[in-house]
């Protein structure tokens, strides 16, 4: 087993294309999971134990947004777990490409995990305003739901396209310049920039109106996204 340093480069070597990645992705979410997976290679775990590592992390925080009291406190706590476990997301790849471990079972259970924390991340926030939130009108709890609505649907769509297209193509090559522009313009749509909103659960009404912000912006995107991979899907129907 070579030196941490050793296994980073390697790690480096074996990153995914930054392609319609953001900022925040590129250049904090997978920097911090190259590190853990470093540490888990050294540690002996499976990415599918990285895997489930990440899932602890996220699902315990969830857990805490819908069953603890709003605190500024307990919005660091749920911040920091959120992100940590988003980093061992990355992480669990990152090992497998790095140890030639992966498979269909470990990208199975890792969209399952995944799937699981968009529908439950808006759940708790759903339950967490029911609970403690002192609401002006139960019009505010539609919020979560339409937001959970457009986050899967996203999440799904977005797997789907890259199904879909790469069966179409039959493996040929995709190949394009990464740009900054959109790596910047991805940015409100990625969940490590979602997770930062728990921060102001010590503010309930600055939570709300950051969490409504961002749900208008993620329906925006799913409005893009979904106009853009319809067209590209058009585009490869033979003949």
């Amino acid at each position: 087993m070579g030196s941490t340093g050793t296994v980073l480069r390697e790690l480096r070597g074996a990153q995914k294309s930054a392609k319609g990645v953001s900022l925040y992705s590129r250049y904090v979410n997978r920097p911090a999971g190259r590190l853990l997976a470093a540490g888990a290679y050294r540690a002996g775990l499976t990415p599918n134990q990285v895997t489930l590592v990440s899932a602890l992390f996220t699902y315990t925080a969830l857990a805490a947004v819908a069953l603890v009291e709003p605190s500024w406190t307990l919005g660091l706590l749920v911040y920091a777990a959120l992100a940590i476990g988003f980093a061992f997301d990355s992480a669990d790849g990152q090992l497998a490409r790095l140890t030639g471990r992966g498979g269909p079972d470990g990208e199975w259970l890792d969209h399952v995990v995944d799937c699981g924390k968009l529908v439950l991340v808006h759940t708790a926030v759903l339950i967490s305003l029911y609970r403690f939130g002192e609401l002006s009108s139960d019009a505010w709890l539609l919020l979560p739901l339409g937001f959970q609505l457009a986050a899967v649907v996203t999440f799904c769509a977005g797997l789907l396209r890259e199904k879909l297209g790469k069966a179409a193509v039959a493996g040929a090559p995709t190949a394009s310049p990464v740009s900054r522009v959109r790596a910047v313009a991805l940015l409100p749509a990625d969940y490590g920039i979602f997770c930062l909103v728990f921060l102001l659960l010590g503010a309930p009404g600055a939570f709300r109106a950051g969490y409504a912000v961002l749900a208008v912006v993620h329906t925006l995107f799913l409005a893009a996204f979904l106009t853009k991979w319809f067209r590209e899907l058009r585009a490869l129907r033979p003949g």
